[in-house]
C-alpha cells in the first residue's frame, strides 16, 4: 500500500531518494483536508482567479477543469487543482453560506438532529443547474425527494433566459408556490419561501413556466431546502 486509506497520504518507501518530496506532497495535503473550510459549492467552473489554497465543493455538471469531479473538493496547490473524494463523516464549512456540512458517503448535506432509537430529522438541499427548454414550462431532472418538507426554493439565472419576459417557479399543481415575476436576465434571482412548509408525497420535479412568451433558452441554478424525517430502528 503506497497511500494511506482515508486521505491518500504518500508513504516513504525504503531507502526512497528524495524524500522530502513525498513528506511535502502528503503535508500539502493534510493542509487542505484538515479543519475544511472551502469557498462554496455553489459553482460548476473553476473560478478565473482563484486564490492559492482555496478549496471549493464542485456543484453538479462541472466544465474545463473540473469536469468528472462533481461534488469533490477542489484545491488549488501550487497553481494547480487537486481533487479529494470525500467519504462519510467528512465535514467543511461552507464560507458562502455559513453552515456546516456533513458527507454522508454519497453528498453533501446539512447535518441531522438523531435520537437514541436511530428517528432523525435531517435538513437537506437538493441542488442542480436546469437547461430551459423551448415551450411555455420546462420541468427539471433533478426532484424534490420523496416525503420531503419542503422549506423553501431559491434560485439564479445563470444564462440569460430568452423569448420570455420572466418566469415562474413551483410544481406541476402550483406553478407559482415558489415566485413569480421573476427576471430573465442574467443574475436574476428567486428567494421562494413557503408561507406554509409543504410535504411532497412522492419525488416531485419543480416547474419553471414562462411569462410573456415562449421559452427559447436559458439556464438556472436552483437550491431545494427542505426537511427529511427517517424513523426509529426495529
Amino acid at each position: 500500500m503506497s497511500d494511506s486509506f482515508h486521505l491518500g497520504l504518500p508513504f516513504l518507501e525504503a531507502a526512497q531518494a528524495q524524500k522530502h518530496v513525498t513528506v511535502n506532497e502528503a503535508l500539502r495535503r493534510l493542509d487542505a483536508l484538515l479543519h475544511l473550510s472551502v469557498v462554496s459549492r455553489t459553482l460548476a467552473i473553476p473560478p478565473a482567479e482563484p486564490e492559492e489554497g482555496a478549496r471549493y465543493i464542485i456543484a453538479a455538471d462541472a466544465v474545463d477543469a473540473w469536469e468528472g469531479h462533481d461534488g469533490e473538493i477542489a484545491a488549488l496547490i501550487d497553481g494547480a487543482w487537486v481533487f479529494f473524494a470525500a467519504k462519510a463523516g467528512w465535514q467543511a464549512y461552507d464560507e458562502a453560506a455559513g453552515v456546516l456540512l456533513l458527507h454522508d458517503g454519497t453528498d453533501w448535506m446539512l447535518p441531522a438532529s438523531m435520537g437514541s432509537s436511530g428517528a432523525a430529522t435531517a435538513f437537506s438541499l437538493v441542488e442542480g443547474e436546469h437547461d430551459v427548454g423551448a415551450g411555455a414550462i420546462s420541468d427539471t431532472s433533478f426532484v424534490i425527494p420523496d416525503r420531503a418538507i419542503v422549506l423553501g426554493v431559491t434560485g439564479v439565472v445563470i444564462e440569460a433566459i430568452t423569448g420570455a419576459s420572466g418566469w415562474k417557479l413551483g410544481v406541476a399543481d402550483d406553478p407559482m408556490r415558489y415566485g413569480n415575476g421573476i427576471g430573465a436576465m442574467l443574475h436574476a434571482t428567486v428567494t421562494g419561501v413557503s408561507s406554509t412548509p409543504v410535504a411532497y408525497y412522492g419525488a416531485t420535479p419543480l416547474r419553471v413556466t414562462a411569462e410573456g412568451g415562449d421559452f427559447t433558452g436559458g439556464r438556472v441554478r436552483l437550491a431545494i431546502h427542505c426537511l427529511e424525517l427517517s424513523g426509529p430502528g426495529a
